[in-house]
């Protein structure tokens, strides 16, 4: 099974960047099926903000802070040379699948069109996905069938919209993620501009 890591710089300077592309590529070498899925930019060529990798390997061992041990190769004379970045598991989100033999039909007296049939036949047609309690009416046709069909329809737009929402939410805490970064307690640290692992 694939799991995707987020390296992010958090609010840090370039230098910070900088070492979310080193950790990525030395995380790529050092595990077998683990690529860069996704990228953002940072301030300068071969830096950036946050990189997206997927692996088959279980790195949920990384989740926390990764320290760089480096001389900033941006700013000569800069004392600091202790720099930061974040590693966290990448929420993940669930599409609902519609299983069509959990959606319960129910029938009812429809006080919309239907000529004679009007309050004397059920036409009104609801339409209930079980698992979710989602319900979806139709009265606007003369035909049960007819109706069946448009409370179906209407139905699956709102597991849809279901979808999308779940959707917005987990690439919302992937996002508040990215401005997450604690310093201390390394899980591992680097040096040099070779990007030596020099703990585990």
């Amino acid at each position: 099974m694939m799991m995707e890591l987020q390296i992010s710089s958090g609010q840090g300077p370039v230098e910070c960047e900088l070492a979310v592309g080193k950790l990525a590529n030395a995380l790529c070498k050092e595990f077998d099926g683990t690529k860069i899925k996704q990228a953002m930019p940072g301030s300068r060529e071969g830096c950036y903000r946050s990189i997206v990798i997927e692996s088959n390997s279980d790195l949920s061992f990384l989740e926390g802070t990764i320290k760089w041990i480096c001389p900033s190769p941006f700013r000569l004379n800069h004392r600091r040379k202790n720099w930061f970045i974040d590693v966290s598991t990448l929420a993940e989100f669930d599409s609902i699948a519609i299983d069509s033999s959990l959606i319960r039909f129910d029938t009812f007296r429809s006080n919309g069109k239907g000529g004679q049939n009007v309050n004397k036949v059920e036409t009104g047609v609801r339409a209930t996905y079980v698992p979710l309690g989602i319900s979806a009416i139709s009265t606007d046709e003369r035909s049960q069938s007819q109706n069946r069909k448009l409370a179906m329809e209407r139905l699956y737009r709102l597991i849809t919209e279901q979808n999308e929402g779940g959707r917005r939410e987990t690439d919302r805490t992937n996002w508040l993620e990215h401005s997450r970064l604690v310093r201390g307690n390394a899980k591992r640290v680097y040096e040099g501009q070779d990007f030596i692992l020099i703990n585990k």
